[in-house]
C-alpha cells in the first residue's frame, strides 16, 4: 500500500517548520504539515498578550541555519518572533506542504503495512512516518475553581487574549503569577482602574538584561556575520554553564538569589508586600523569571498581591483563600499550560492496539524524548524531558531534527517497514534520567509545571545540551527493532 505521504508533521511552530525545512534540504518533498490554526508560529502565534516576549536572547532563539541580523532587541518581542517564523515558511517555500485549519483527532499504526493512519478534521491521511511538533506549551491550563462559569463579566486566558475586551476604567482580577503574568500585568496596569493579583506561589524574578540593538549594530552584524556567530556562541556558553546551578552545583544559585533580593528590595519598599513576593522554595525549583517592570508596576500602580490562591469565583468577582470577596469586572487567567499532557487530546494507537495515554499513565516518557516503544515510526520534537531551564529550546529541537532525519534515512536506505525502539533501551534511559532528576533543584519539594500530579518530572532535561546533541547525532540501529 502506498501512503499519501512519506512523512506527516503535526504543528507549524519552530519544530514543525524546522523539520519541514530539513526534509526539503535532503530532497524529500512527499510530506505534509498539519496545522490546526490558519497561520504558522505555534505558541508565538497564539500568545499575543500585551508585553509578550522571549526570555532567551534573540541570536540564540532562532535557527542556526537561518540567521536574522536585524533583531530589534536582545530579547525579541512576540510579534518579531512570529514574523521570523513566517519569513522561514516563505523563504523555504513551505506553504504548499502545509494544510491549515486541519486538526488531528487521532492516529493509528498499521503493523501489517507499516503506515500511520491519521484521523484529521479534513479527512483521513496515511503516512510512513509521523512526527509530532505540538510543543509543551500549546494547551492553556484552566484552574478547576468552583463557580468559574458563573462570572458575569469578561474572562479569558492569557494564551487566548481577547483584544476586544476594553480594560480602561475596569477592575481586573489576574489569577496566576507565572511567566506570562509578569509580562502582561505591567501593561494592563497602565489601562485598568485597578488590577488585583491573585498569587498562589511567588516566583523568583530577577532583572532582565534586555536592550535595543542600534542600527549600527544591526548593520555590522549583517556585514560581518561572524560577529553574530560569536555573540551566539558567547550567549550559548554563558547559558550552558547555568545548568550546574540546577544540577550538581546548586550552591551557584546563591548569586542569582542575591540578584533577586537586591531587585525586590530596590523595587518594592513595603516590607509586607516584599514578604508576599518572596518564594518559600529553593531558587530554580520553578522557572526563574526575568523582568524590569513587574515589581515596579506592583508598586507604581498599588497592585495588591493576594496570596494563598483562590477559593471560588462568584458572579461579580473572586473569593480568596480566606473567604474575602474581591469585586472585579474582568478576570484574566495567567495559569499556564497543560505541559505534562503530551500529544493530548489526540488518541495515538500503536502496535497491537496499544494506547499511548495508557502507556503514559504514570507520566510521559520516551527514548531521548523522541521515540516510544510500541509506536513505530513515531518521532516527537520537544517531547518528554527535553525542556530546558537554562538554554535555548531551539538548540534542542535542531538536535532532535537531526536524529529524526537519521531515522528516516535508516528506514529508506535499508528498506525497513518500520523501526521501534527496544523496550529495554527506553526503560534504561528513563531509569537513569529519573535517577539524575532526584539530584536536581527541580526535585526539592516544590510543585511546578515540570511535574505531574504524582511528582514525576516529565519535562526537563537534567544535563548539558551539548551532551544531548552528542547522543542525538544519529540513530543507533542497535537501539531499535528493525522490521524489513
Amino acid at each position: 500500500m502506498q501512503p499519501d505521504y512519506q512523512v506527516a508533521i503535526i504543528g507549524a511552530g519552530f519544530g514543525g517548520l524546522g523539520m519541514a525545512i530539513a526534509l526539503k534540504d535532503r530532497g524529500q518533498h512527499a510530506f505534509v504539515v498539519l496545522e490546526k490554526e490558519n497561520d504558522v508560529g505555534g505558541c508565538w502565534r497564539d500568545n499575543t498578550y500585551p508585553g509578550a516576549a522571549c526570555d532567551v536572547p534573540s541570536h540564540l532563539y532562532s535557527f542556526s541555519f537561518e540567521k536574522k541580523f536585524d533583531w530589534s532587541r536582545r530579547f525579541a518581542p512576540q510579534a518579531e518572533i512570529l514574523a521570523y517564523l513566517r519569513h522561514c515558511a516563505d523563504k523555504y517555500r513551505l506553504h504548499p506542504h502545509i494544510r491549515f485549519g486541519t486538526s488531528v483527532n487521532g492516529a493509528r499504526f498499521d503493523e501489517a503495512t507499516g503506515l500511520w493512519h491519521l484521523d484529521t478534521s479534513n479527512g483521513p491521511i496515511t503516512a510512513r512516518a509521523l512526527i509530532t511538533a505540538t510543543g509543551q506549551l500549546n494547551r492553556p491550563a484552566w484552574p478547576n475553581l468552583p463557580g468559574r462559569d458563573r462570572f458575569a463579566g469578561e474572562t479569558f486566558h492569557s494564551a487566548r487574549w481577547n483584544h476586544d475586551v476594553e480594560l480602561t476604567g475596569k477592575t481586573v482580577a489576574v489569577i496566576g503569577t507565572g511567566a506570562s503574568a509578569i509580562q502582561f500585568v505591567p501593561e494592563i496596569a497602565k489601562q485598568a482602574k485597578q488590577v488585583l493579583l491573585f498569587q498562589r506561589s511567588a516566583p523568583y524574578v530577577i532583572p532582565n538584561p534586555d536592550r535595543p540593538y542600534s542600527a549600527t549594530e544591526q548593520r555590522l552584524m549583517a556585514r560581518f556575520p561572524l560577529l553574530q556567530k560569536l555573540d551566539r556562541a558567547r550567549v550559548y556558553a554563558q547559558n550552558e554553564a547555568r545548568v550546574l546551578g540546577f544540577t550538581s552545583l546548586q550552591g551557584a544559585m546563591r548569586f542569582h538569589e542575591y540578584l533577586f533580593k537586591k531587585h525586590l528590595n530596590a523595587c518594592v519598599p513595603d516590607p509586607d508586600t516584599r514578604a508576599r513576593l518572596t518564594p518559600d522554595y529553593p531558587m530554580g525549583c520553578k522557572r526563574i523569571l526575568i523582568s524590569n517592570d513587574y515589581y515596579q508596576a506592583l508598586t507604581k500602580y498599588r497592585i495588591p498581591v493576594i496570596t494563598g490562591g483562590v477559593r471560588a469565583i462568584t458572579a461579580d468577582g473572586v473569593e480568596d483563600a480566606d473567604g474575602e470577596h474581591h469585586q472585579a469586572d474582568v478576570i484574566i487567567y495567567g495559569t499556564g499550560f497543560q505541559a505534562t499532557d503530551f500529544l493530548a487530546p489526540m488518541t495515538i494507537t500503536g502496535r497491537r492496539g496499544r494506547d499511548l495515554n495508557q502507556a503514559w499513565r504514570d507520566g510521559a516518557e520516551a527514548y531521548l524524548g523522541i521515540t516510544v516503544h510500541g509506536f513505530p515510526n513515531l518521532f516527537m520534537l520537544y517531547g518528554p524531558n527535553t525542556n530546558l531551564g537554562h538554554n535555548s529550546i531551539i538548540y534542542m529541537i535542531e538536535s532532535q531534527i537531526a536524529y529524526v532525519v537519521s531515522a528516516l534515512e535508516t528506514l529508506e536506505r535499508d528498506g525497513h517497514r518500520f523501526v521501534d525502539v527496544r523496550p529495554g533501551v527506553q526503560d534504561d534511559f528513563n531509569r537513569r534520567l529519573q535517577a539524575r532528576m532526584r539530584d536536581t533543584v527541580w526535585d526539592q519539594g516544590c510543585e511546578s509545571w515540570y511535574k505531574t500530579a504524582s511528582g514525576k518530572n516529565t519535562n526537563n532535561w537534567p544535563g548539558f545540551t551539548f551532551s544531548y546533541r552528542q547522543r542525538t547525532r544519529h540513530l543507533d540501529p542497535e537501539d531499535y527493532e528493525l522490521h524489513p
